[in-house]
């Protein structure tokens, strides 16, 4: 990997910011290209609204039989406002498209850096992945429905895969306008049957019995967190787009609070209005029966079948929102490795008039399609069970990936913690500190229930060889990052000393005027 700066590129700095960017097509995303409104939309699009709603709350009101599903939410939104104390004030030190893995470079070193790396390539690619199967299955459905049209599940997967793999060539902000619209209009649509909701409510009137700490009571509290912290899966994602934002030091942690504020408040209100439709004590028997058909059991009641039939379609466009914004995030992350040698060079240039990170891009819709090809050529589910290979690669994905997500940001507290502390700001940043530190014990806990009751998250036997085997993808990620870090260390420590910095190192390449050599990773 040539680590030097290109010949066409050159530097600035930002006068709004004070932050020096490397501009250049080889080595920098384009900056400026996204404000509040653009980022907070493009992290948001990972949420998928009515994919939360209508898939996620209806398994945990029915599998989990966890009836104070909104406390869940609140919970959960306080833990990660108290991880993102911590990580939103890094973000005003490191900018990088690698995100996670930079923070963890900066503050447990290289070695953990490229673990780090790998473990996030492969969870947000199988969360996006994932989303393909489900995706795939709906509009097979919807065609079969509108149309009488019988198609196979995995054409409309992978006609999904090469649109999203189109879409993830041009700019950034193109992409966050069409996350926007998708996302504005699924919003709208929730909100319309929360009020409905609030307005026709079931037998037992407007109760508030959901908010009751007694609904939490039961083993399924534990696994019931690990469904529903998926549901927050984007805000972290933020800091991915720093290089494209105008003033990352002050955008990023406000597109961060906001996305964890918004998410919380609006899934705990939205579960609420589920309840409140059924009824506090007959929403279990009623998702066990209705399953993923929930939200359109209690829809179309209230209002009626055209309503219930767009929520069907908009399911499925907010499902591609999704697809893109991880899309947006891995291309991000193999762009950043790139650039930083962790893969190959090609990966660290971007495209010539979009500026957007190409390889990566070509990369994930290479495995995308491998994947649901895969998937399409095993596709023998029994007869019993035609749904099977498409939710199992739902589910596997969903899963492997959720849990890689939440090893990351448990592992970005401590790295928050011993990369001020290394600095001399422990005392100063104390408070931000002692948040990273409950965060991090309490995204801990939520990984050891995930991994622990990954046999009901997959809903398999207790003793299926899937509950270990899938969570070993992440262990097997971790390892071969650890181990690329080490060999980087001791046969190209230039480059391992690179790991985290981003276009720091080709700054200071260029500030020296000479080749790269090896040099001292920054405090």
């Amino acid at each position: 990997m040539t680590t030097g700066s290109s010949s066409t590129s050159e530097s600035r700095r930002d006068p709004r910011s004070g932050i020096s960017t490397f501009k250049g097509q080889d080595r920098a995303l384009r900056a400026d290209r996204l404000g509040t409104a653009g980022l907070l939309l493009s992290v948001l699009a990972a949420t998928a609204p009515l994919m939360v709603v209508a898939g996620v709350m209806p398994t945990t009101f029915g599998v989990m039989r966890i009836v104070g599903q909104p406390l869940l939410f609140v919970a959960l939104g306080v833990v990660l406002a108290l991880f993102s104390v911590g990580y939103a004030e890094m973000s005003r030190h490191v900018h990088n498209a690698g995100a996670f893995y930079a923070y963890i470079s900066r503050g447990l070193g290289g070695t953990a850096g490229a673990g780090a790396a790998l473990v996030a390539l492969v969870a947000y690619s199988a969360l996006q992945v994932g989303i393909y199967g489900i995706f795939g299955f709906e509009v097979s459905g919807l065609l079969d429905t509108y149309l009488d049209a019988d198609v196979a599940w995995w054409i409309p997967a992978l006609a999904c895969v090469l649109v999203v793999g189109a879409l993830g060539w041009l700019k950034i902000d193109v992409n966050a306008r069409v996350l926007g619209v998708l996302l504005l209009i699924e919003v709208a649509l929730v909100v319309v049957f929360d009020v409905a909701a609030v307005t026709d409510p079931g037998r037992e009137g407007l109760s508030l019995h959901a908010f009751s700490p007694a609904t939490l009571t039961g083993a399924g509290v534990g696994t019931a967190l690990c469904y529903c912290i998926a549901a927050f899966t984007g805000f972290e994602q933020a800091p991915v787009y720093a290089e494209e934002t105008s003033r990352p030091a002050v955008l990023v942690p406000r597109v961060m609070f906001l996305a964890i504020g918004f998410v919380a408040v609006f899934f705990a209100l939205s579960s609420w209005a589920l309840t409140v439709a059924a009824g506090p004590h007959a929403i279990v028997p009623v998702a066990r029966e209705q399953s993923a058909g929930l939200l359109f059991f209690l829809t179309e009641p209230r209002l009626g079948t055209t309503f219930t039939d767009v929520m069907h379609v908009l399911f499925v466009t907010g499902m591609f929102a999704a697809t893109l914004s991880f899309h947006n995030v891995v291309a991000r992350y193999a762009f950043a490795m790139g650039r930083e040698g962790l893969l190959p060079a090609a990966f660290g240039r971007t495209t010539g008039t979009s500026g957007a990170p190409g390889t990566g891009s070509l990369l994930q819709t290479a495995v995308s399609a491998i994947v649901v090809a895969a998937f399409a050529l095993t596709d023998d589910a029994p007869a019993d069970d035609p749904t099977a290979p498409v939710l199992h690669l739902f589910t596997w994905g969903g899963n492997v990936g959720a849990l890689g997500v939440i090893l990351l940001m448990a592992a970005a507290s401590l790295s928050v913690i011993v990369f001020f502390a290394r600095r001399g700001a422990a005392r100063a940043q104390f408070w931000r500190l002692a948040a990273s530190a409950l965060a991090g014990a309490a995204l801990l806990f939520i990984a050891v229930c995930t991994v622990k009751d990954f046999d009901v998250l997959l809903g398999a036997d207790p003793d299926s060889a899937l509950s270990w085997a899938l969570p070993a993808v992440i262990g097997l990620a971790l390892i071969a990052g650890l181990v690329q870090g080490l060999v980087l260390r001791s046969r190209r420590p230039e480059a391992h000393a690179r790991i985290g910095l981003g276009n720091e190192a080709f700054q200071l390449d260029k500030a020296a005027g000479s080749a790269p050599g090896p040099r001292h990773r920054a405090p």
